[in-house]
Formats: structure tokens, sequence, C-alpha cells
């Protein structure tokens, strides 16, 4: 690390837990971001300024007025441009030292395929069970970890989901890909907005805590949030033997 470096993370560095070697450990690392909205959107501010030397964005949306009620990375003239740029160019505002990649697109099978494997975490923050359920076949068959965020109304959940831990379920153990799932839109049902703030925040926290070493991330344990009354609710799972996802991965000795 330069002086530059060290001072604009003098605050982790003093961190037992973090340090130089772990504050490198995060200069070193490549985060994978599906969605730049109102999860993705602290969740890469925060990465970025934390020093994770490489992101990926990836979105297909641009920015809407209605967008601006929650999702604060993008700003009032940024309407109708694409969201991942606009999120690039804001992360970048804040950190400029590190390499951020914005990508227009919706990632299918293929597209995850090739994204998944060159990155050290992915975090999804997208909207819908279909791309989740890809984002977490990709991390499965890559042997990466997700960490999965969703919130809609006044109620969210976020939950980490590592297959390199043995007996640590995946995203589809826990929701089945065959499971009928009625979607549920913010246009229509809306959103708190801090609510999101909350959770994408979480999401950062906890791909921190994977890519530097330290603490107990939240693998196996699903937490609920009830915004109403701001009352926590933390589930533990279980890992499905017979899931069509990772019931054939063993996991590494």
């Amino acid at each position: 690390m330069n002086d530059d470096q060290l001072l604009r993370y003098s605050r982790h560095i003093l961190l037992d837990d973090i340090g130089i070697e772990g504050q490198q450990r995060l200069l070193d690392a490549h985060a994978l971001i599906i969605g730049a909205g109102g999860l993705g959107s602290p969740a890469a501010l925060y990465l970025g300024s934390a020093g994770v030397g490489r992101l990926t964005i990836v979105d297909d949306d641009t920015v809407d007025l209605t967008n601006l009620q929650r999702q604060i990375a993008h700003d009032s003239s940024r309407i109708g441009q694409p969201k991942a740029e606009s999120a690039r160019r804001s992360v970048l505002a804040l950190n400029p030292g590190i390499e951020v990649t914005a990508l227009r697109q919706r990632v299918d099978a293929e597209a995850l395929d090739r994204l998944v494997r060159d990155v050290d975490v992915v975090l999804d923050a997208s909207d819908n069970f279909r791309t989740r359920q890809a984002v977490n076949a990709a991390c499965v068959a890559h042997r990466r970890p997700l960490v999965a965020g969703a919130a809609v109304g006044f109620d969210a959940q976020v939950s980490v989901f590592d297959r390199r831990q043995p007996g640590a379920p995946c995203y589809a153990c826990v929701f089945p890909a065959e499971a009928t799932v009625e979607e549920t839109n913010c246009a229509t049902m809306g959103v708190f907005a801090p609510l999101v703030g909350i959770i994408g925040s979480l999401q950062a926290a906890e791909a921190l805590k994977l890519l530097a070493g330290i603490g107990r991330p939240l693998v196996g344990r699903l937490l609920l949030l009830d915004a109403r009354v701001m009352e926590w609710q933390a589930l533990q799972l279980q890992r499905d033997p017979a899931c069509r996802v990772c019931g054939g991965h063993a996991p590494a000795a």
C-alpha cells in the first residue's frame, strides 16, 4: 500500500481483526454485484469506499425518477442513464483508486458462468427469483460465496451461502428452484426507503468479512427483518441432501 492508501484505509487498519494484512486482502479482491438498485447501491458504495480493489456491477436497467427514493447510488441528473454506469461513477467519486467495471446486461447462465469464476465473492442484489437461482447455481459450480439479500415493503432478509464450508446449504436448499414463487414488484408493492439501505449495507459487511477472512459470516443463518417494529429474527438453515443444485457437490475437505 502507498501512503494515500494507508491514510484512506487507516480506520480499517486500526482494527486488530483487519490490520494491514486484511486491508491488503480487500485491495487484492474482486467482488461481483448483481443489481445496481436499492440493495446494490449501498453495497457497491461501501465495498468501494472500503477498498475492495475490483468491483463488477451488472444491471440491465436505466435510472428512473421513482428509483431515487431509495437507490442512493443515483441522482436526478442521471435519469435515463444505465444504472450500472451510474453506480460506477458514484463509487469512483468516493474512491478513484479502485477498478470498477459496469456491465449493462441481464445475466443468464452463460454470462454468470463467465463472470462468477473470475471473482472472489458474489452479492445478489437482484429483484427476481429466476436470477437469484441462476446466480446461486453459478456460485455453487465455481465454489464462490454468495451474499443474498431481498427487501420489499417493510420486510427483508439476508444470508450467506458458502458451499466451501462443510454442511453449508446453498440458496436452492432453502428456496428450491422448482418452487412456485409469486414475484413481488416494488412498483406495485412499494418499499420502505431505508430498508434496502439496511440490507445492502449488511450485504457489504458480510462480503468484507468473507474477503478479509474475519468474524463469523451468516452461513447457515437467515436474518429476517420486520422494519415496522424493527425486530430481527434469525433462522437456522440446513443443507438439503436432495437439493438439485448442490446435492451432488461434495464440500472441500
